[in-house]
């Protein structure tokens, strides 16, 4: 770069005055080729055109700006900005520069950088220093690094420090997402131009666009591969090599590695056998179908895979982030163990390739009898394979950069063999291989103890029996005694190859599987994916029909090629040696065993880390470097069970179950996506459909039935039991998966539908509001409201618990928000399903308003309120306690719902207790709609209340007949479906008590002295108790003491303490307001409003004091709100003497039908 140098008019201390930075103005330099171009070198000599290094010195000490002459030139610092790939600069601030550099530039590109480096010097002042110094010493070490400069300063080594920048200084890994706002990364990289300034204060929290999508370019997010693996076990205490990104192509990413999987063991071990057992066109039915299949699930994953960006994790991520935690843990668990048995089946195909076709003489366990080949051939199996699985886990566990240099090795075995088969076939239509074929009747035989397929032959004009004779006789002799099917049938040969006339849905995902090793996974998914089962669909539709037109049917049937001396069938076929396919379908069994076994652990690694399957956490730990050893061991474990299977044709299913279990949900994630049409479902991939991705998990389904049916129903057992286990015991996961769409679109969808119309009768169920109070510290004060609710629940109705906080949305955010995870914690320890809603108002009476008003949504709205007696309205300082309950009350009416008040709600029990025999007690006073019948029966379908008995008190007045009441009253329950037992309760006595007279007048005058007297909080509780301790006498005595009211009172109430609270001009009216006071009568309508109350209550403690619950009408509120003080007297009244009472007011509506 060329010299920048900035005109400033210097002051006295040497830096630029605040208001001087307008005045700036750059000047090019001087030619390069001028004296005067180098005045100022990095040693601080200034010459020639006057840019001398200034050097920075602190006051008192060496750092101080010298003062210069205010025309002097002096260079701007450099501090490393260059441009990104969007144009923005990148600040290299944060790095600092250790001493004054010049470069030389345009006018125009530097103007604005040189304003905003001076204005920044005016705002860090000191800490310009300590950046200057490790920021220059940075950028000369690149310097030295390029020019292969081997010149350093030794001082300053000591300053600059490597750091990860991928970890905090802690060592904690931060997760590298452009996605997620890195507040002190940005805070950092903040921009501090005045373009922007509108925006300033977005800044801290939200960052620039040039610097967003700088991150998007760069971003990354793999897991550790193998060449970082290499790298920790070689380099282990060294400096770690920076990750490359990802370089795989298609070809080699996607393509090659399906290629590799799906042509497998099956093709070279079991095809020939299928085609010959099931015939050509049955053959290619079956192959048709599942290409098909494979082809219709590529379709799927490739919408899947081209909807943004997929990490590192396959089809598992794929599955989990598209149908949620549940289903992405289940069907992930299913495919790690079909990838576990995919292992098991590979080495066990490697030892019968080993064991049957290059060296059967290896046998440990040898058959003497026919009858045991089988089992000796199965116990064979068993010790090799497990001795096989032991060396191949060894091979994974020491390094897995071995097996990833193989596979190149192993893919080419692949295809070789497949390019010997069509060699083989395209050479059997000039000279057709010799492999006679040695038949008895429809049989062929065994050719390993005989050389001439004839039972006798003629030497020098003698019969004379051979060797194949020998087999099935007794002796050489041609009246010897013989099997009766060698003697009825004729030996024949046949050419097993006259010439030219499954495995096949496994292996699909190997390609997304590596999706954190491809360079655009995007693009190389789709296409790889697809033309892989192009490619191998055409390969195995055409293997079914040459194996069928070049091999003898009888060959094609012999799975072991017994009848061509033990060679690999389709070995026969292949050019130019059958060695070609023996050797080729080894290695590729023995690579597949080894990236089963080395992708199965990651894959079990990858779920543990989810965190969706807490048992599972302890295989997401392994070695330093990454390495899965405890899943190594695993995923060994259950490879060892198929191995002990020992049979390739029984381990088959197993796998198939699994893959094609994974390939459903595969089919069913797209459908869902597609059908939810989601804002974020935007796939690059086009071709594809609902209705294709239905057809293929409609297939899926198919063949798992098709192929086994009790394996189809044990896999799917064990996807169900995962599934509730996740939900049941896994931990919440919030991916954006289409399950939770599905619920949004089915919840807004049955909203929509549901009527906001009042239900019908028979649908009618408590959708509760439950009003929750909390304490100081934003505790839940009655969590026996909660209990209650989950026992009320019996009716599948809507459940919101609300709570009010007195204040300003804005300062109240995060205390609303604290209580809201308490409310939910509490709930969750009840277990009560529903919502909680937080409202945050100016006071408790409008927030308990906008509640009753606003909680739910559309047709789901509550129709009944649930709250607490408060308890100590008497002893409260704040009389706004009580009238908020009565407004509640009132509102709850006006809005015609139901409302619950749960007296003494914190003996209520809790959902662990069980009640023993006892009565649930319905007092019917007035009829509320059949509120009073249905709570009851609700809450005996709850455990807790089970065993309790339902009994039903109505009241019957002078005038009505009890006898018919009763009788009446049990018909009416009778069609209720109810079981209550009735009994009438007569209430003759309409003398009204000295006693409710006196309660009464007690309640009047306590009233009506708080009113007048404007007592402070602390002297109405004294006067409260005053009155009641006056009133406790008889009526007559309270008249006595009433005539000497006057002097009573002065005795009272200190009239320096009273009323020197108060103002000093109310004295006298004061005096006369407390003597009236005492000579008050009480109102008629409160005297009959507390007969009521009186006699009732004891009616209600004389029957139904030993009662589990009591279940009470509550008499309305007065319209008139000055007697609220006298209704909560009389509800007090009502409820005296009982421990558990259910207050019920009903909405106004029926809510119970003696109809069906």
């Amino acid at each position: 770069m060329g010299e920048r140098f900035v005109v400033v008019p210097v002051d006295g201390g040497g830096v630029a005055g605040h208001r001087e930075h307008s005045d700036a103005v750059v000047a090019d330099p001087a030619s390069d080729t001028g004296d005067g171009s180098r005045g100022g070198d990095d040693d601080g000599g200034g010459g020639g055109g006057g840019g001398g290094a200034a050097e920075e010195k602190e006051q008192g000490e060496d750092s101080v700006f010298e003062p210069q002459d205010p025309n002097n030139v002096v260079p701007i610092l450099e501090y490393n900005r260059e441009p990104n790939k969007y144009g923005s600069l990148i600040d290299c601030r944060s790095v600092g520069c250790h001493r004054w550099n010049r470069y030389s530039g345009s006018f125009n590109h530097f103007l604005h950088l040189s304003r905003l480096v001076l204005s920044w010097l005016l705002e860090k002042g000191t800490e310009l220093t300590k950046h200057l110094s490790a920021s220059v010493f940075a950028d000369n070490t690149r310097k030295a690094k390029e020019g292969n400069e081997e010149e350093e300063d030794v001082d300053d080594n000591n300053v600059l420090k490597e750091e990860d920048e991928d970890t905090t200084g802690d060592g904690v890994p931060k997760e590298n997402s452009p996605f997620i706002n890195n507040t002190e990364i940005d805070k950092g990289n903040s921009y501090d131009g005045t373009n922007m300034a509108l925006f300033e204060e977005e800044m801290d929290s939200n960052p620039m666009v040039s610097s967003l999508l700088n991150k998007l370019a760069n971003y990354t997010n793999l897991t550790q591969g193998a060449q970082e693996h290499e790298e920790a076990d070689e380099d282990e205490g060294a400096k770690k090599k920076a990750v490359k990104s990802p370089q795989m192509g298609t070809f080699m990413g996607v393509y090659l590695p399906c290629l590799q999987n799906i042509l497998g063991v099956i093709l070279f071990l079991r095809l020939t056998w299928i085609v010959g057992t099931a015939g050509i066109l049955e053959s290619l039915a079956i192959v048709v179908l599942c290409c098909s299949c494979t082809m219709l699930t590529a379709i799927s994953m490739s919408a899947i895979a081209t909807n943004g960006v997929v990490p590192a994790g396959g089809s598992y991520y794929m599955i989990s982030r598209s149908l949620g935690p549940e289903f992405g843990g289940a069907v992930g668990l299913c495919f790690y163990l079909g990838t576990t048995f995919a292992g098991s089946m590979y080495i066990l195909g490697t030892i019968e390739i080993l064991l049957t076709y290059i060296v059967p003489k290896a046998a440990i366990f040898v058959a003497e009898r026919k009858e045991d080949k089988v089992d000796a051939l199965l116990n064979n199996m068993r010790v090799y394979g497990t001795c096989c699985l032991a060396l191949m886990a060894v091979v994974v566990f020491v390094g897995v950069k071995y097996v990833n240099k193989l596979a190149l090795v192993f893919l080419a075995c692949v295809v070789l063999s497949i390019f010997a088969i069509y060699a083989g076939v395209i050479k059997t239509i000039f000279e057709p291989p010799d492999f006679p074929v040695c038949m008895l009747g429809n049989r062929t035989l065994q050719n390993h103890n005989f050389d001439k397929c004839l039972k006798t032959e003629d030497i020098d004009n003698m019969t004379v029996t051979t060797k194949l004779w020998k087999q099935f006789c007794d002796g050489p002799e041609l009246n010897a005694t013989c099997n009766e099917y060698f003697l009825n049938n004729n030996v024949t040969v046949v050419q097993g190859i006259p010439g030219l006339t499954s495995g096949v849905i496994s292996g699909i995902m190997a390609g997304s599987n590596r999706s954190g090793d491809l360079r655009d996974a995007q693009k190389s998914i789709p296409i790889g994916t697809i033309l892989a089962i192009a490619t191998t669909s055409i390969i195995y539709i055409t293997c079914v029909v040459l194996f069928g037109g070049c091999i003898e049917g009888v060959l094609l049937r012999d799975k072991f090629g017994d009848s061509v001396k033990g060679n690999l069938v389709i070995g026969t076929l292949s050019w130019p040696s059958p060695w070609v396919i023996v050797i080729g379908s080894f290695f590729s069994c023995c690579g597949a065993g080894l990236q089963s076994l080395t992708g199965a652990p990651r894959l079990l690694q990858a779920i543990a880390r989810d965190g969706i399957v807490p048992f599972l956490q302890v295989f997401g730990h392994g070695k330093a470097n990454g390495e899965p050893t405890w899943a190594l061991l695993l995923t060994a474990g259950i490879c060892e069970i198929g191995i002990l299977i020992a049979s390739l044709d029984a381990v088959a299913p197993i796998l198939s179950m699994f893959f094609l279990m994974c390939y459903l949900f595969v089919n069913l994630a797209c459908a869902v996506q597609t059908l939810l049409r989601t804002p974020n479902w935007r796939p690059r991939f086009k071709y594809y459909h609902w209705a294709l991705s239905l057809l293929g998990m409609s297939l899926c389904l198919a063949l798992m039935f098709i192929c086994s049916w009790y394996y189809a129903i044990v896999a799917m057992a064990i996807a169900g039991c995962i599934y509730k286990y996740i939900e049941y015991r896994g931990a919440e996961k919030e991916w954006g998966d289409g399950i939770r769409g599905l619920s949004l679109n089915a919840a807004r969808y049955a909203l929509i539908r549901l009527e906001e119309a009042p239900p019908h009768t028979k649908n009618w169920r408590p959708q509760l509001l439950v009003l929750l109070n909390l304490d100081s510290d934003q505790g839940v004060k009655h969590p026996r409201l909660l209990s209650l609710t989950t026992q009320l629940k019996a009716g599948k109705g809507l459940t919101i618990v609300g709570n009010v906080l007195e204040g300003t949305y804005v300062t109240k955010d995060a205390e609303a928000k604290r209580a809201e995870q308490n409310i939910k914690s509490a709930m969750s320890a009840e277990r009560t399903k529903g919502f909680c809603h937080v409202v945050i108002s100016s006071n408790l009476r409008d927030g308990v308003s906008h509640l009753i008003q606003s909680a739910g949504l559309g047709g789901m709205k509550h129709n009944t309120v649930l709250m607490a007696w408060p308890g100590t309205w008497k002893q409260s300082n704040d009389p706004q306690s009580w009238k908020c309950f009565i407004e509640t009350v009132r509102e709850t009416t006006a809005a015609h719902h139901a409302l619950l008040v749960a007296k003494n709600v914190d003996s209520f029990p809790t959902n662990q207790d069980r009640l023993g025999e006892g009565t649930i007690d319905v007092w019917w006073v007035v009829h509320d709609g059949g509120m009073l019948m249905l709570l009851p029966f609700l809450l005996r379908q709850h455990k807790v209340w089970r065993k309790c008995k339902m009994r039903i008190f109505t009241v019957a007045q002078m005038d009505d007949n009890s006898i018919q009441m009763k009788k009446d009253l049990q018909m009416f329950l009778y069609h209720l479906r109810l079981d209550a037992e009735v009994e009438v309760v007569e209430m003759h006595d309409n003398d009204i008590s000295a006693f409710t007279y006196e309660k009464t007048l007690v309640m009047e005058q306590r009233s009506q002295m708080l009113k007048q007297m404007q007592l402070s909080r602390t002297e109405r509780e004294r006067e409260a108790q005053l009155i009641h301790d006056r009133n406790t006498a008889s009526h007559a005595a309270i008249n006595d003491k009433a005539e000497t009211g006057p002097d009573r009172v002065h005795m009272t109430w200190t009239k320096d303490k009273l009323f020197s609270e108060r103002f000093r001009n109310r004295e006298c009216n004061a005096n006369v307001a407390v003597r009236d006071l005492f000579n008050m009568k009480p109102n008629q309508s409160n005297v009959r409003r507390m007969h009521t109350a009186v006699k009732l209550n004891e009616v209600v403690v004389n029957k139904s004091q030993g009662a589990h619950l009591v279940l009470l009408n509550m008499p309305g509120p007065p319209r008139n709100r000055g007697g609220d003080e006298n209704y909560m007297e009389f509800l007090e009244v009502l409820l005296e003497g009982l421990n558990r009472v259910l207050l019920v007011r009903g909405g106004g509506r029926e809510v119970i039908t003696i109809y069906s």
